[in-house]
């Protein structure tokens, strides 16, 4: 073995570098959804030729990096439920924020921005979830009736959407995000701001959830 050959640090193999650019993606975008290509190579310790090997075009590295979001976000929220649905519904919004609140420019991205259709068929499972809580809900009483449910689970997750929108506006803190999103769930839901308050502070399962992400 020469000089040369014995200097060179080891080939990373094509899945490496894939996940490097994934990594480098995620948190150069959420910085700044604008930023090159090059910078993202740069980031993972590529050229910028090396991309186009895994991603053909900027719009492909980004549907990539929101599926991956959504895989992450669908697993961590597969177990989560609970025999109250208020319980469940404010149980799903925490565990959804702690998920992209280090990512929220990019998460709003992927749900606002251009590729949101795709992105949302991705999110089938955690949406069927949340609509079988609610069913479950109003069939109970413990949530309003006055809505069909089908509308009433949309309207709860755009109430989720709508902090994290205020998230990237105002840079709400991760307790102040958890607790609201929690709130504005439970607030379309149909429970009025003091029951949707009791609810956050009188269940330890919720408190848990807040001491983790503080």
């Amino acid at each position: 073995m020469n000089d040369f050959s014995a200097s060179r640090a080891p080939r990373r193999d094509a899945t490496e570098n894939r996940q490097a650019l994934l990594d480098s993606a995620r948190l150069l975008l959420n910085r700044d959804p604008d930023t090159s290509l090059e910078a993202i190579a740069a980031g993972a310790g590529l050229s910028r030729r090396s991309i186009y090997g895994h991603f053909a075009t900027r719009d492909k590295l980004i549907v990539a990096l929101q599926a991956s979001g959504s895989e992450r976000v669908i697993a961590a929220l597969a177990a989560v439920d609970h025999p109250d649905s208020r319980i469940a519904i404010a149980l799903i919004g925490a565990r959804l924020w702690s998920e992209v609140e280090h990512v929220r420019v990019m998460a709003q991205l992927a749900v606002r921005g251009p590729q949101r259709e795709l992105f949302g068929e991705t999110l089938a499972p955690l949406r069927a979830q949340l609509l079988a809580i609610v069913r479950r809900g109003v069939e109970s009483g413990e949530l309003r009736p006055d809505i069909e449910p089908g509308t009433l689970a949309r309207l709860i997750e755009g109430a989720a959407l709508s902090v994290l929108d205020e998230a990237v506006r105002h840079s709400l803190s991760r307790a102040e995000g958890h607790r609201l999103v929690m709130l504005a769930g439970l607030g379309a839901a149909g429970l009025s701001w003091r029951e949707a308050t009791a609810v956050v502070t009188d269940n330890p399962e919720l408190r848990l959830i807040e001491e983790k992400t503080s």
